[in-house]
């Protein structure tokens, strides 16, 4: 099939499997209600849709990642719903829609997103066609990238970085941990599900922190340049926020400059791996062309 109709179908199994996991949950009703608000909102579910090509380009079933993949948006929506609080990003739009502490209050909005990140490593250990070994190594895998030594220590990082104007070696710091960390660990855990060998998941981790960067420079691209309905949130908000990004650093035309830097990267190393790697290719162009 052609390459938006995988990430048409991919993006309907996510979405409609992903709510499943939290509706059968025996837990108060408005968290429940609060944690899916999140989840339902919409997004490019690209995580989850990345494990699954990962599966796709080593000739594996799909369908077996599906709890993993599921596990990493949880996680993903959850560090939403927290960046939103106001004593984070104080945000009050996400995705077209108000945020979760906007329309439940900080404390639910809190609660759902704790209830969200452990909900996940649940799945995971609950994944019936994996084998313990692999459920293992995934679990540790997604602690790291999500706890302080990644996501976590990535978003301290830049709350310390407000109102400070970041080196580039700073900047890529905060993005390597706060954005490429989750990212990467997708694209890992479908190697380690295809139980592919430590140099090419080795490979595959060069890949990811590429494809993690170009990601993050086209978010602060978008920021300025991009449309506001098609973003889902106003743009400028970093410069409001006195944020360092790659326009600050390198200027608009320096950071697009990185950014095919980045791709073009991540596709070399691709044709290093011992895949089907088409479809991993029309990924890294996604990154760096999307409007959203």
């Amino acid at each position: 099939m052609s390459f938006p109709e995988y990430l048409k179908t991919r993006k309907a199994a996510i979405d409609s499997v992903l709510p499943t996991y939290i509706e059968r949950l025996n837990a108060p009703k408005i968290i429940k209600e609060s944690m899916l608000y999140s989840l339902n909102a919409g997004g490019k579910r690209l995580r989850p849709m990345l494990l699954l090509a990962v599966l796709h380009s080593y000739g594996k079933e799909e369908k077996i990642g599906y709890p993993v993949a599921c596990a990493v948006e949880l996680i993903h929506t959850y560090s939403l719903i927290h960046d939103d609080l106001p004593c984070m990003d104080n945000d009050d739009f996400r995705r077209g829609k108000p945020t979760n502490h906007k329309v439940y209050g900080e404390a639910i909005a809190v609660l759902a997103g704790d209830g969200l990140l452990t909900e996940s490593f649940r799945l995971i250990a609950d994944a019936e066609e994996l084998s313990d070994r692999v459920k293992l190594t995934l679990i540790s895998e997604l602690s790291k990238a999500a706890g302080a030594e990644g996501m976590v220590g990535g978003q301290v990082a830049d709350m310390e970085g407000e109102n400070k104007q970041l080196t580039l070696k700073q900047l890529e710091y905060i993005h390597e941990h706060k954005t490429a960390k989750l990212l990467a660990f997708s694209i890992i855990a479908g190697a380690i599900i295809a139980e592919a060998s430590i140099e090419e998941i080795n490979k595959l981790k060069e890949f990811a922190y590429h494809i993690g960067i170009a990601f993050q420079i086209k978010d602060d691209i978008l920021d300025v340049e991009g449309d506001e309905e098609k973003i889902g949130k106003p743009v400028g908000s970093d410069e409001e926020n006195k944020k360092t990004t790659y326009l600050s650093v390198l200027s608009l035309e320096g950071a697009k400059e990185k950014l095919s830097e980045h791709i073009e990267t991540s596709k070399a190393i691709l044709q290093t791996c011992s895949i089907n790697n088409e479809l991993l290719l029309s990924f890294c162009d996604l990154i760096g062309e999307r409007e959203h």
